[in-house]
C-alpha cells in the first residue's frame, strides 16, 4: 500500500470495473484453475480493475472460505497489472473481517455490498458503512447503492466521517435519480461508477459517471473497453454502436428481474469452452433455445 493515494485508487474506478465470475467444478467446488485462467484472460484483454466478490461472482452463494479464495486469487493474478476492489458485506463483523483480509492481501479498495437486512434506516446505512471504512482507513471504500430511497445527503454524511469513502457504485435504474443523488451527495467529492453496467453507462456518463461495472467483460473484454474509450472522448454515437452490439445479450441477462444475469454470462463462457455453465441456487439454468442464442452471440463477438 506504500505510496498509493486515494487519487490513485479513484483513478482505478474511472474505468471498466470488471466483475469476474466464479467458475465451479463438476463437484460443485470453486474451479481454481478455471478461475485463474479467466482472471488472466481479463488482464490480458486490457482490464485494469477487478472486483472479486461481486454479484456476477455470486457473492451471496459463496461460503466465507470461498469468498476469501476468490479475493486471494484476484490479488495474486492482478499483481501490479490491475487494482483489486474486493467485495465485502453481510453482518458488520463479517464485512470488517473481509475488508481487513483484503487489506492484508494487498487489495487497495473494498466495495461494500448494499445491506440486505429488510429494515435499513438511513442512519443505520451510514453506521454500517462507517464501521467498515473506519476499520481499514488506508483503503478506498466504495458503497454499492441499490436502494432508490437512500438520499444523497446520507452519503455526504458518511464521507464527512470517512475520507476514505472515495467512490460510489450506483445501481438504481433511473438516470435522473442518479443525477440528483450525485449532486446532493457531492458530484466532485466521489468517483461515480455506473453500477448497472453497459446498458446504463451512456446515460449515467452524461450525468457525471466516469466508470462502469461489467459482467459482459468476462466474455468479450474488448467491447466494454471500446465503449469506455468512446464515452471518455464524449462520442456518444460510437458508445451507442457498442450498446447495440450487446443489447440482446444484456436483455437476456435482465429477463425475469435479472434472474438470468449470471446464468447468461456463464452460458456464454461455457459455449467458448472457458468454464462450466453451473450457477448456484437461487440462480438457474437456461432452456436449450436460449443456450443456442447466447452461444451465437458470444461466438459472433470472437470473430
Amino acid at each position: 500500500m506504500s505510496g498509493v493515494t486515494f487519487a490513485d485508487q479513484g483513478a482505478a474506478l474511472a474505468d471498466v470495473v470488471a466483475i469476474p465470475v466464479t467458475p465451479f467444478a463438476a463437484d460443485g467446488s470453486v474451479d481454481r484453475d478455471a478461475l485463474r485462467s479467466l482472471l488472466r484472460r481479463l488482464l490480458d484483454g486490457g482490464i485494469r480493475t477487478l472486483t472479486p466478490g461481486g454479484n456476477t461472482g455470486e457473492f451471496y452463494a459463496l461460503t466465507p472460505e470461498e469468498r476469501r479464495l476468490v479475493t486471494e486469487s484476484a490479488v495474486r493474478e492482478a499483481g501490479d497489472r490491475a487494482t483489486v476492489l474486493a467485495g465485502v458485506g453481510h453482518d458488520v463483523p463479517t464485512a470488517v473481517a473481509s475488508a481487513r483480509h483484503a487489506r492484508g492481501l494487498g487489495a487497495r479498495m473494498v466495495m461494500v455490498h448494499q445491506p440486505v437486512h429488510p429494515y435499513v434506516s438511513g442512519a443505520g446505512w451510514v453506521d454500517y458503512h462507517r464501521a467498515v471504512a473506519e476499520a481499514v482507513p488506508e483503503l478506498g471504500v466504495v458503497p454499492y447503492v441499490r436502494d432508490a430511497r437512500l438520499p444523497g445527503n446520507r452519503l455526504a454524511e458518511l464521507a464527512g466521517h470517512c475520507p476514505n469513502v472515495i467512490g460510489v457504485k450506483y445501481a438504481v435504474p433511473d438516470a435522473a435519480r442518479f443525477a440528483a443523488f450525485a449532486r446532493d451527495a457531492g458530484l466532485d467529492r466521489f468517483v461515480w461508477v455506473a453500477g448497472l453496467a453497459e446498458p446504463y453507462a451512456p446515460s449515467y456518463f452524461s450525468a457525471g459517471a466516469t466508470g462502469f461495472t461489467s459482467g459482459l467483460v468476462n466474455v468479450a473484454p474488448d467491447l466494454p473497453l471500446t465503449m469506455l474509450a468512446a464515452l471518455r472522448r464524449g462520442d456518444y454515437p460510437a458508445a451507442m454502436t457498442v450498446w447495440e452490439r450487446i443489447r440482446r445479450f444484456e436483455e437476456l441477462r435482465a429477463a425475469h428481474g435479472s434472474a438470468d444475469n449470471v446464468t447468461v454470462v456463464k452460458e456464454a463462457l461455457a459455449s467458448l469452452g472457458l468454464c462450466r455453465r453451473d450457477v448456484r441456487p437461487p440462480g438457474g439454468t437456461l432452456p436449450e433455445e436460449k443456450r443456442a442464442e447466447v452461444a451465437a452471440i458470444a461466438g459472433g463477438w470472437q470473430r
